[in-house]
């Protein structure tokens, strides 16, 4: 009998850590303000890869993710979280995040604000809200990888919290150039949001 009250227990709990996990993963496509301006957020789809291949190209030169690569991701709906920035209709920043549930620990995987749109705020903006889902979920740490090179953005990421770790030799492809691994403790900010 306490075998099957047992096994019922743990199925319980793992279904309702699914749907837990199914209700902090949905966004609601919205119309925010971010430092005055007005822009539209909303969940990545299929259809904005095209567009979001274009930001990648105007902001690192190259397409270090290709078309197949973002396509894997997006329909990872459990695990992965893409957001796409809109400006009159016109798709000008995005970013990626990946939630390891065994690990405790959100990783950004892509975060690009095509060069007219930077210092606006849009990339604060959507690092906090993949922090807030990472805190819903849970999760202990929140990590990313930047170019050794991209000091405004490493900038950036200290100010919102992040300590700069190892240095990762040749991590990029095509250039091989160094990234900087990040993180941020996401232990301080639970309760807070």
């Amino acid at each position: 009998m306490f075998e099957k009250f047992k096994q019922w227990f743990l199925n319980n709990q793992r279904q309702q850590q699914r749907q837990k996990i199914a209700d902090v993963m949905r966004f609601k496509n919205a119309v925010e303000k971010i430092n005055g301006e007005t822009y539209f957020i909303a969940h990545a789809q299929i259809t904005d890869i095209p567009e979001i291949l274009q930001v990648e190209q105007q902001v690192y030169g190259a397409t270090p993710w290709n078309e197949s690569a973002f396509s894997q991701e997006i329909r990872r709906t459990k695990d992965r979280l893409y957001l796409v920035v809109r400006k009159n209709d016109r798709l000008v920043a995005f970013a990626g995040c990946s939630f390891s549930y065994t690990k405790n620990e959100a990783h950004i995987t892509n975060i690009a604000v095509v060069p007219e749109f930077q210092s606006h705020g849009i990339g604060r903006f959507l690092i906090r809200k993949m922090m807030r889902k990472a805190v819903l979920l849970d999760m202990e740490v929140m990590s990313l990888e930047v170019r050794v090179s991209n000091v405004d953005a490493q900038r950036l990421y200290k100010k919102m919290g992040f300590l700069p770790g190892k240095v990762k030799k040749n991590y990029y492809f095509g250039d091989r150039e160094d990234a900087l691994d990040m993180q941020l403790n996401l232990n301080y900010l639970k309760g807070n949001e």
